[in-house]
């Protein structure tokens, strides 16, 4: 490590957001370190973003993969301070509610949730919440989502694990001003990623039998036409590198393709007009008898 190097962790960064953060912050003069699952992934990633780039192979739920990535980014500092840690890894399994099983609901809380907390204790020494380290202490990016303001229906446990990775964020934030460590969260509307595709094999069949089959469906259809006009991921890396670099950035910073559409008006409406406006749209109105 060179003497001015700053070094940054991102999880998730195999595709989509994580792959964009990991471009924009190379070009920003950082040096990445990139969490992915799969060694192809790795091969592929170190093959295409050079020098400046690292990957870490771990899941965010395996504690002792973890530790051994820390061990990997502790040896590039060299006693150093970890400029940044941003919590990008996530998963979105949809599914009404009364009848989507409840190993699935956990799992998006396991990665979504306990899994940004178990990478936070791990790297958060390196960030300086520890003993001491050399240079300034450095930022712990969280990436949430317009979802931890707004839930939609099927997305019930997506929206429950970001509307918790907010108020986590906010109480994190206010314990580590203890070491100087900052925590911001960005707030993504609809980006264009990969994650569509996987919408589209999201296995919504088996609700079939269900009385919510045809609203999941309209759900599901919407989605992905809104998903593929979305923002670049381009967009988000670029929020980012801001809350690593602002000298004062805000706590949050939403990126959506309409502020006042998808960010403003929704937090001002009321919440029941905005229930009927949302039924409307999927045909989850009440069936009146003739």
């Amino acid at each position: 490590m060179t003497a001015n190097e700053r070094c940054v962790v991102v999880t998730g960064a195999s595709t989509g957001i994580g792959e964009a953060c990991v471009g924009a912050l190379i070009r920003a003069g950082f040096f990445v370190f990139g969490s992915v699952r799969r060694d192809e992934d790795a091969r592929r990633l170190a093959e295409r973003h050079g020098a400046e780039f690292a990957p870490l192979l771990f899941d965010v739920t395996d504690a002792v993969a973890i530790d051994s990535a820390r061990r990997t980014v502790e040896a590039r500092l060299v006693g150093a301070t970890l400029a940044g840690l941003v919590n990008n890894a996530g998963v979105a399994l949809p599914g009404p509610l009364l009848y989507q099983p409840i190993e699935e609901f956990r799992r998006q809380l396991e990665v979504n949730l306990f899994g940004q907390l178990a990478v936070i204790q791990g790297f958060a020494p390196l960030l300086g919440a520890g003993p001491a380290r050399r240079g300034a202490p450095g930022r712990i990016v969280n990436m949430s989502s317009v979802a931890g303001r707004m839930a939609m229906p099927f997305l019930g446990a997506y929206a429950a694990s970001k509307h918790a990775l907010e108020g986590f964020s906010d109480s994190l934030r206010r314990e580590l001003m203890l070491f100087g460590v900052d925590v911001i969260v960005i707030e993504p509307g609809v980006v264009a990623t990969p994650i569509w595709d996987k919408a589209e094999r999201a296995g919504l069949e088996r609700y079939e039998a269900t009385p919510f089959a045809t609203s999941a469906e309209r759900l599901r259809t919407q989605a992905l036409e809104q998903g593929r006009k979305g923002l670049a991921p381009e967009r988000v890396a670029a929020a980012v590198v801001r809350a690593l670099t602002e000298r004062r950035p805000p706590t949050r910073i939403p990126v959506a393709p309409s502020p006042l559409l998808d960010w403003l008006l929704p937090r001002l409406l009321p919440d029941r007009l905005i229930d009927r406006l949302i039924a409307k749209r999927l045909g989850l109105t009440p069936q009146r008898e003739p």
